[in-house]
């Protein structure tokens, strides 16, 4: 009995000591814990410099250092808010890497997200300015920034529902400037995303960003690395990274951005000599071979980061958590679904709710993923009558479903100024002034004038009231003209003794053409339009005169002709002039019902025609392989409106075509198939070798002789250079056709109109 009793009591002592042991090893490593000293991280802004605060972030999680606190500016609140929302330092260098920054920054949409009137206005401009009350402005900022805001909602998923900054995995808060009052502001509450877009909207690159009732720009105006607010935090020790640079000379000095950014550094240069004082572990990458702008270096200045940070190894190294957290990396698929229940509308006057949700083409009840939200709000901005559109997902844990809730900003501006540049070897040269009204009669209205200024005068007027998915009306009137040598088959008539002498006459060549019509959509790429056009055509030359002749010219053609007529539309191209994928169709029915007296001979008769293209790519290689038919039915006394192929242009009136291989509309017929391989390949970023080739059977009646399936009548090729530029491409190419001795050589500059 008492040796029962003495085990008892030994088994008592050995549990005690154990629970005594667990609870001093707690306090120990408590006491550890509280001992470790609060470390804060400041960002600097600094454009695409601060992409070396990736590198820093990146050593910082190798040597386990936890940070307490973020503050930033401007990129380096964009970076630490990513950082502070629980994304790695290697996971923030495989998005930023992979983003294309042109893209982002320039307000570059795709073009699937814009309607077929916006594809057609543009794709031919350099510039658009507002002009109102009879004033040309210039905008707030380069881009609106709503690609970024887009892209940083998509990261910022992960922490939606958190509003208040310092609830984030890492606490945070960043710096923006009141635009009205000059004042800096800490934004600490709020959308994530929506602050550090504030915080970013550098002037002149980004449109000021309104958050409430109050506007806001770049932190860095007013105080570009905020130590001492996080200071105030209670950190004990602060690393900071300084991307800032000296003054630079006037050699560097060549953009407005970095004249900009010369004048801030005045004073936040002198600001930085106080507060690298005040820093624990300061970190200065070597950024002075890059700017602001220069965001396609951006491995090379993740490096530097990595580089300057590492000089501060040992301190950083005292750092190390002796007891490691878990940072468990987020996940960046951003795949998940989100059952849209509800769609709200906020700030939008002039545009009805029914209007945005067209635009939007998402639908109450469905399932969406972030980025077919995306897509819909590009859809809205890209409309051009929107400044920004904000967006939100709100969860709804009574359905478990989600509201799409959008604040909508209208475009203020209704009148625009365009402006283009072109040279070919059709039109010659020519500078295009447009003017744009939106809202001239109806909300939904757009009326347009492009007047050619050159060589040869042209216009092109559009009125379109927009219905969408209803009948929409368009009124379009446009007059071209240029001088060459064309197929005598084109220009006299067929039973004219003229063409027993000559195979081509130098012309003057005048179209004037005006259609009323309406259109409808059956699918957002898929347009079909009916209507009544009235053409007036003018072939003139002098060069068949003899000396003794009074006359001045000969007028072959100047005829009024009244027709109907139906296109179809379908385009999914992904780029007009280099397309990597996609595909085309266009169909044309007119039918030529009356003419004027001076055509004594005239019948009615139709012409149908039809283009069908496809692209594809295989990496940096493009394929886009086009074909194309057409035929005349009716009488065939009328020839000045038979197809006509030769030359290379994309603006081609009437039923001329391009053919690689011989001269401008040297080759005619009433009926026609083709076929057109192109080839792409881009050596360099918007440095593209073209290469392509063409065949085609261009005769009268080819489709009733059967010469339409048979070996090619006309065959011919070409190769050339083309660079992509802010003007529009500047294209070199030399073309060939086996059936003839001489090439042509072809050269274009800027925008097609």
């Amino acid at each position: 009995m008492p040796i029962k009793t003495s085990h008892i009591q030994l088994n008592k002592l050995l549990i005690v000591s154990v629970l005594i042991g667990f609870v001093f090893s707690l306090q120990l490593l408590q006491g550890q814990e509280q001992s470790e000293p609060k470390v804060g991280l400041v960002l600097s802004g600094g454009g695409a410099k601060g992409f070396a605060h990736i590198g820093v972030l990146k050593v910082l999680d190798s040597l386990d250092v936890k940070v307490d606190y973020i503050a930033g500016t401007s990129m380096g609140a964009i970076i630490g808010s990513l950082y502070a929302a629980g994304y790695t330092g290697k996971q923030l260098d495989s998005i930023f890497t992979v983003t294309d920054f042109d893209k982002l920054i320039n307000d570059d949409y795709p073009r699937a997200s814009k309607s077929l009137y916006e594809r057609s206005n543009d794709e031919r401009y350099i510039a658009s300015l507002p002009f109102d009350n009879f004033k040309i402005s210039l905008p707030s900022g380069i881009s609106r920034g709503q690609n970024v805001y887009n892209l940083l909602y998509k990261l910022m998923l992960p922490v939606n529902g958190i509003t208040d900054f310092e609830e984030l995995p890492i606490p945070f808060f960043c710096i923006a400037t009141n635009l009205e009052t000059g004042k800096p502001v800490v934004l600490d509450q709020g959308k994530l995303a929506e602050a550090v877009s504030a915080s970013g909207a550098f002037p002149s690159l980004f449109q000021p960003v309104m958050i409430g009732d109050q506007l806001y720009i770049d932190g860095g105006v007013t105080n570009n690395y905020p130590i001492e607010l996080l200071r105030e935090k209670g950190m004990d020790i602060i690393i900071g990274a300084d991307v800032q640079d000296g003054l630079r000379d006037r050699n560097d000095l060549r953009s407005a951005t970095e004249i900009l950014v010369q004048i801030n550094n005045f004073r936040t240069i002198n600001d930085m000599r106080d507060k690298a004082k005040l820093t624990d572990i300061y970190i200065k990458p070597d950024i002075t071979d890059f700017s602001v702008i220069s965001f396609s270096q951006g491995r090379d200045i993740i490096d530097s980061g990595e580089e300057a940070t590492l000089q501060n190894y040992a301190e950083l190294k005292k750092l190390s958590r002796r007891i490691p957290y878990d940072k468990k990396p987020l996940n960046t698929k951003n795949d998940q679904t989100y059952l849209i229940s509800n769609i709200s509308f906020t700030g939008n006057k002039d545009y009805t709710n029914s209007y945005l949700l067209g635009k939007l083409k998402l639908k109450r009840e469905e399932r969406v993923t972030i980025d077919e939200i995306n897509e819909g709000i590009v859809n809205l901005v890209a409309t051009n009558n929107f400044e920004t559109v904000r967006y939100d997902l709100e969860y709804l844990p009574s359905t478990d479903s989600y509201q799409l809730k959008l604040n909508i900003r209208e475009s203020k501006g209704r009148s625009f100024i365009k402006l283009g540049l072109h040279y070919d070897d059709l039109y010659r040269s020519a500078i295009m002034v447009n003017l744009t009204k939106k809202k001239l009669l109806f909300n939904n209205d757009i009326a347009s004038i492009d007047i050619g200024l050159g060589d040869n005068i042209r216009y092109d007027f559009d009125y379109f009231l927009d219905k969408g998915f209803y009948l929409s009306l368009g009124i379009k009137s446009r007059y071209n003209q240029f001088e060459r040598n064309l197929s005598a088959d084109l220009v006299v008539e067929r039973n004219s003794s003229v063409l027993n002498e000559v195979n081509k006459i130098d012309a003057r060549f005048r179209d004037w053409t005006n259609q009323i019509y309406v259109q409808t959509l059956f699918v957002k790429d898929f347009a079909l339009r009916l209507g009544l056009e009235h053409k007036h055509l003018t072939f003139k030359t002098e060069t068949l005169l003899s000396e003794d002749q009074d006359q001045n010219e000969i007028v072959f053609e100047n005829t009024d002709y009244l027709s109907v007529f139906g296109t179809l539309n379908l385009d999914t191209l992904d780029n007009l002039y280099f397309p990597n994928n996609g595909f085309y169709l266009k169909g044309d029915f007119h039918w030529y019902i009356r003419a004027s007296d001076f055509n004594t001979n005239f019948q009615p008769f139709s012409i149908a025609k039809a283009e069908f293209g496809y692209a594809f790519s295989i990496g940096d290689f493009s394929i886009l392989a086009e074909t194309s038919g057409g035929f005349k039915l009716g009488s065939n006394t009328t020839n000045s409106l038979d197809f006509a192929f030769g030359g290379y242009a994309r603006n081609f009136v009437n039923n001329f075509y391009g053919f690689y291989g011989y001269d401008f509309l040297s080759i005619t017929g009433n009926s026609f198939v083709k076929a057109v391989l192109n080839f792409d390949y881009e050596l360099f970023k918007k440095h593209h070798l073209i290469g392509a080739i063409n065949m085609a059977n261009i005769e009268d009646d080819i489709f009733r002789t059967g010469e339409w399936f048979s070996t090619p009548d006309y065959t011919g090729f070409a190769v050339g250079y083309s660079l992509e530029t802010f003007i529009g491409p500047i294209e070199i190419k030399y073309s060939k056709s086996p059936e003839l001795s001489d090439g042509f050589w072809w050269f274009n500059i800027g925008f097609w109109f």
